[in-house]
């Protein structure tokens, strides 16, 4: 029997290492579905509920596993579903391949059903490289060419190809005029930046009194080499939100993460510092970073289109980061002065610790969101995934989880869409089938597509040798995280049309399901059911009903700014007399005397 193109390409995935591809049938793709059945299902098709979903999966393969992440879809509607995944993979910077169908070739630009221009709607999204197949001479190269710019480009990118296309004889490219071989060779490579830019951001670090580093996902590989410079210079380190794993919340010195989800003590840490060291991070947000001319800054980063922006660097070391720090460390100063900044950034860390414990202590109706989190965090095992929604869920993740060598966490943290905490854990699962996934959403994104996802949970839980997967839902009635935006943005009371939610009940639909469904309606509750869902022997849903009128307050929030707010939405927000109650109790948290609970 002959080789058909969709068999090749299945191979050719093979070939690369590619064992799982996270997609969705449709007709665009029959070709390559009938090869999935010549093939024993190798590389895995794991079939989501959705095309977005599948992309989600791939990207949260991608993040956890290294490696790229691949999803399928038919032509028209499917490949428009997964736009939003690629989207979210073009901003994190992730590795990740899309494979559409297209129709066929005798009908294109016929106006034909499903028809869809692909490649001008891909040319975005996947703008480092994108190419319709039309005939079988161009593969390999082109599948080669998508994943090995995927990886170097740390991108989406996409293949097309028509439906007719799949069913030719494959027949490799010849020896011949205008065609073009390919090779399987990716071979390893780092980037290091010249010895006299290295020079200069010795200069500029050595000569601070006050050091901060910023670190982001493009230090996780650097641990080492961050912790070394960070105790040499005496420096204090925030993270952004997507390197939160990029380093041990359990060190001293390590701030937490930076921004309005962020901690008090990176703020401060920004706010006060004379030199700043930004390690793999592009973190958008200039008004977290030190004031303009207040503080010299040296920037790392692997890529040359994302340096220099944010802050006026002084130097932009385009480099590796584990690499640039090697080089970077011996020529820094060790005989350096007092270390009075040091132990103000470790006290300020120390004092917000105790700051968070009381505020997820204060009572709430029913539950404090806070502590649904708080109470998670020491129970977490050290291998753990976490991932975390978009929405107020991400505040109690950022601020409460303590990351600790061997675990691992990301969100959506560029394009910041809701929907992708169930996915990516399913992703997770896939990428470490032997490691606990822990999902954290709210009610928001479970109705948006979570729900839907339970039921792809279920049917590959028997696949995964851990086969904990804890969905843990904050079921508030509300869309909080734009509730208080709102709020405090616009001066605006909580407007219900938009914001209010239906009770669902998440854990009677999981335990329809077949899986593991706890209701928690009181705070003394909580940690069993924690308990319960990290015991199970397969996936759980973990439902607790928290009260929408904690906000997540910024860390550089007044008592003007929320005099401000409050007086704002006094005029007509239904939960009036509860934010502001529970917005006093939250703020004044930081004015109490350590020991006082």
């Amino acid at each position: 029997m002959s080789t058909k193109v969709s068999d090749h390409i299945l191979e050719r995935l093979r070939e690369w290492g590619v064992d799982h591809v996270f997609g969705y049938p449709g007709d665009g793709i029959n070709g390559l579905l009938a090869a999935w059945g010549r093939a024993d299902n190798k590389p895995r098709f794991v079939q989501s509920r959705h095309e977005e979903m599948s992309a989600f999966e791939a990207v949260g393969y991608a993040k956890f596993s290294g490696r790229i992440g691949v999803c399928a879809a038919t032509s028209g509607p499917g490949a428009i579903h997964l736009l939003n995944g690629l989207y979210d993979a073009k901003l994190d910077h992730v590795p990740v391949l899309a494979i559409v169908g297209q129709t066929h070739r005798t009908a294109m630009g016929g106006s034909y059903q499903q028809e869809v221009d692909l490649h001008t709607l891909y040319k975005d999204v996947a703008s480092e490289f994108v190419e319709t197949v039309t005939v079988p001479e161009q593969l390999p190269n082109v599948l080669d060419r998508a994943i090995r710019t995927a990886y170097a480009r740390r991108c989406p990118t996409a293949i097309i190809i028509p439906g007719d296309v799949q069913e030719l004889d494959y027949s490799a490219p010849t020896h011949e005029f205008k065609m073009v071989p390919s090779s399987l060779d990716r071979s390893a490579w780092t980037a290091v930046p010249s010895q006299e830019s290295l020079e200069r951001a010795a200069e500029i670090l050595n000569s601070g009194e006050k050091p901060a580093i910023l670190i982001g996902q493009g230090a996780a590989g650097a641990r080492a080499e961050v912790e070394r410079i960070a105790e040499l210079l005496g420096a204090g380190v925030a993270k952004a939100l997507l390197g939160k794993d990029a380093l041990s919340d359990e060190l001293p010195y390590v701030t937490g993460s930076i921004g309005l989800l962020g901690t008090r003590p990176s703020y401060e840490l920004m706010r006060d510092c004379d030199t700043l060291l930004t390690i793999g991070s592009s973190f958008p947000y200039t008004q977290f970073l030190p004031e303009f001319g207040k503080a010299r800054g040296v920037q790392i980063d692997i890529d040359p289109h994302m340096v220099g922006m944010r802050y006026p660097y002084e130097v932009n070391l385009v480099g590796d980061a584990k690499a640039t720090l090697q080089r970077l460390i011996p020529m820094l100063d060790v005989e350096r002065g007092g270390r009075k900044w040091y132990d103000t950034v470790c006290g300020n860390v120390s004092r917000w610790r105790e700051v968070m414990e009381r505020r997820a202590q204060q009572s709430a109706d029913p539950i404090n969101p806070e502590y649904v989190a708080h109470v998670l965090d020491p129970l977490l095992p050290d291998n753990a995934i976490v991932t975390s929604d978009s929405g107020s869920t991400a505040n109690w993740y950022a601020r409460h989880l303590t990351m600790r060598p061997g675990m691992r966490s990301s969100l959506s943290g560029t394009l910041a869409t809701m929907g992708p905490g169930v996915p990516y854990a399913i992703g997770a699962k896939f990428a470490h089938p032997d490691r606990p996934a822990i999902a954290l959403v709210g009610d928001g994104a479970m109705q948006m597509n979570g729900m839907a996802e339970l039921i792809t949970a279920a049917k590959y839980r028997d696949l995964w040798e851990d086969p904990r997967l804890i969905v843990a839902i904050w079921n508030n009635h509300d869309l909080n995280q734009v509730t208080w935006e709102m709020r405090a943005m616009e001066g605006a009371p909580s407007f219900l049309p938009s914001q209010q939610l239906p009770d669902v009940q998440y854990a009677a639909f999981a335990r329809s399901l077949g899986l593991t469904g706890i209701r928690v309606e009181k705070p003394e509750d909580v940690e069993a059911a924690w308990r319960a869902g990290l015991q199970a022997d397969g996936p759980a849903v973990l439902e607790f009903l928290t009260d929408p009128a904690v906000p997540p307050i910024p860390p550089h929030a007044t008592w003007e700014q929320m005099e401000a707010t409050a007086a704002a939405v006094l005029k007509g927000d239904a939960d009036r007399a509860s934010m502001v109650k529970q917005g006093f109790k939250a703020k004044v948290q930081e004015f109490l005397p350590g020991r006082e609970k």
